[in-house]
C-alpha cells in the first residue's frame, strides 16, 4: 500500500515538473494561443485516445453493443452538460491588474482548464493506486506511464496562468496541485469509497470525464487559443499536443 501511494504521487507530481519546465519567460500573446491550442489538443487526445476507448471497451465487453452505446453516449452527453455548466458560472473574464484584457481571459481559460485536469486526475490516480496494490510492477508501469502523460498536462495549466498573473509561484502552484489532486483522491478513495469503487463505476467516471476535457478543448480552449494567436498559431500549438499525447499514449500502452 505505501508503494502504490508513493508510486501514485510521483505521478501527480510530474504535473508540478511540466508547470516549472516553461516558466523561463513570460509568453508573448502568440505563444499563449499556441499554449491554449496545445492544452485543447492534449485534453482533445488524452479524452478520444486514452479514457474514452478503454472505458467505451469495457462496456461493450460488459453489455451488449446496443446498451454500451447508450450508457457511453450519455455519459459523454453527461459529461459535456457539466462541463457547460461550470463554464457558465465562471464570468466572460475575470479581473486583471491594470485592465488588460487579455490577462483576463488568459486566467479565465487557466481556471477551465485546472477545473477539467483536476476532474480528470481524480480518477486517474485512483487507478494508479488500485493497480500498484494489485501488482507492483504493473503499478509501476502505469506510475511511468500516467507522469509522462501529466507534464504536458502541467504545462497547460501553467502558463495561461502565468501570462495572466506575471508569477512563476503562483503558475508552479496551481500546476502542482492539479497534480496532487491524483494521490489525495486516491487515498481519499480508498479508505472510504474502495467498497463502492468497482470497474463499471470506475469506466462511467472515465468516460465522464472524457466529455468534460472535450467540451473544455473545443469549446473553451480552441476559440481562446484563436483569439490570443491566430489562426496558425493555435493550430500549431493543437497538432503538438495531439503528436506529444499520441507518442505517449503508443509507446506507453
Amino acid at each position: 500500500m505505501t508503494e502504490a501511494l508513493f508510486h501514485t504521487m510521483l505521478a501527480g507530481l510530474a504535473t508540478g515538473l511540466g508547470g516549472v519546465v516553461v516558466l523561463c519567460r513570460l509568453p508573448s500573446r502568440r505563444a499563449l494561443g499556441s499554449a491554449l491550442g496545445f492544452a485543447g489538443g492534449v485534453m482533445l487526445c488524452a479524452s478520444l485516445m486514452d479514457l474514452l476507448p478503454g472505458a467505451a471497451g469495457y462496456y461493450r465487453r460488459a453489455f451488449s453493443p446496443a446498451q454500451a452505446a447508450l450508457a457511453t453516449v450519455s455519459l459523454l452527453c453527461m459529461g459535456m452538460a457539466v462541463a457547460a455548466a461550470l463554464g457558465r458560472c465562471l464570468p466572460e473574464e475575470f479581473r486583471a491588474p491594470q485592465g488588460d484584457e487579455g490577462r483576463g481571459r488568459a486566467l479565465r481559460s487557466a481556471a477551465v482548464t485546472g477545473m477539467a485536469l483536476l476532474l480528470h486526475n481524480l480518477p486517474e490516480g485512483v487507478l494508479t493506486l488500485f493497480a500498484g496494490v494489485a501488482d507492483e510492477k504493473m503499478g509501476l508501469r502505469l506510475c511511468v506511464a500516467v507522469a509522462l502523460h501529466n507534464l504536458p498536462e502541467g504545462i497547460a495549466v501553467a502558463l495561461p496562468l502565468y501570462y495572466a498573473t506575471q508569477s512563476r509561484a503562483k503558475a508552479a502552484l496551481a500546476a502542482l496541485v492539479s497534480g496532487l489532486a491524483e494521490p489525495v483522491g486516491a487515498l481519499l478513495a480508498y479508505l472510504f469509497l474502495h467498497e463502492y469503487l468497482n470497474p463499471s463505476f470506475l469506466n462511467g467516471l472515465m468516460i465522464l470525464i472524457a466529455g468534460v476535457m472535450i467540451w473544455v478543448s473545443l469549446a473553451e480552449l480552441w476559440p481562446e487559443a484563436l483569439e490570443f494567436g491566430k489562426r496558425r498559431a493555435a493550430a500549431r500549438g493543437m497538432a503538438g499536443g495531439i503528436l506529444l499525447m499520441t507518442l505517449g499514449i503508443i509507446l506507453l500502452s
